[in-house]
């Protein structure tokens, strides 16, 4: 039973393209057993696509509908100068929340209040990893473990993090003017640790999302993002190593299997990484 007051969720999402997928998540918000929150939707369309949908649900909790430029992280930027909640999150336009995630998250932080941060795990529709491997057992996030840990639309943080940490990079992520094609919430995460947060990874908490279609060119975007997110946080060398060990135990396993398109998408993702580790951290070569 809670004792103190419940706090409110500000929820960042971007969005460009998608419109049915919007709606569901506006749909999985209305059948939420924890009601206090607000979405902040930033348009990224060039049309008003959204607007019908949008207005749809306007009866049922707060929408503030913003427009910006391309870019998710940019999008972010600028749903963060409007956020009014205790806990802020970042869905993806194509995620859906069960229905008990935010009295979930909520529970958590009250019952654990030294704890700045929480990040879940990403499933799809039957229930299966999506968007990554995640661990299996709960615990603190270190700059080591919070590739298994760690995914934008599953992290929660206490509205003074935010604020501390500043706005995400855009050189960072998808739609940014550069070739990172990620990185952008890791990159948050890290400069959350680094100014002394506390942030929890919880397995028990999971948000829906499809399993991400990857081709060649994307993963070679991804992987780009990784090696300039490992580069601009001076990981060492060895965790380089590590990472393009275990990236070539899982592309001979795929051509062993005859996965030849898995094969060529794993090889793109590998050389992005270390072609974004040998760059600069000012994108120079």
């Amino acid at each position: 039973m809670r004792t103190s007051p419940m706090p409110k969720f500000s929820l960042v999402m971007g969005t460009v393209g998608r419109v049915a997928e919007v709606e569901r998540f506006l749909q999985a918000l209305c059948c939420q057993s924890y009601q206090s929150f607000e979405l902040i939707v930033v348009d990224q369309n060039p049309d008003d696509r959204l607007t019908p949908v949008l207005d749809a649900y306007q009866g049922y909790f707060p929408i503030i509908h913003l427009r910006s430029e391309r870019g998710l992280s940019r999008a972010r930027n600028v749903g963060l100068k409007h956020i009014s909640g205790d806990i802020v999150a970042f869905p993806d336009d194509d995620c859906w929340y069960p229905e008990n995630l935010l009295d979930s998250v909520a529970c958590f932080f009250q019952q654990n209040p030294n704890v700045d941060g929480l990040a879940g795990r990403s499933i799809d529709e039957r229930g299966r990893p999506a968007g990554g491997r995640w661990d299996k057992s709960p615990g603190p996030i270190n700059r080591y473990n919070i590739w298994r840990r760690g995914i934008s639309y599953t992290i929660f943080l206490k509205k003074y993090v935010v604020d501390r940490v500043g706005f995400f990079d855009e050189d960072l992520g998808v739609g940014a003017d550069t070739p990172w094609g990620s990185g952008e919430e890791t990159d948050f995460l890290l400069r959350a640790l680094q100014s002394g947060f506390h942030i929890f990874y919880c397995p028990d908490i999971v948000v829906y999302h499809p399993q991400p279609v990857i081709s060649k060119k994307r993963a070679f975007s991804y992987g780009l993002g990784t090696g300039r997110v490992l580069r601009k946080h001076n990981y060492p060398i060895w965790w380089l190593a590590m990472l393009i060990g275990r990236s070539l135990g899982g592309l001979a396993l795929a051509a062993s299997l005859g996965k030849w398109g898995e094969v060529g998408v794993r090889w793109a993702s590998l050389k992005g990484r270390v072609v974004g580790w040998i760059r600069d951290v000012d994108g120079s070569n």
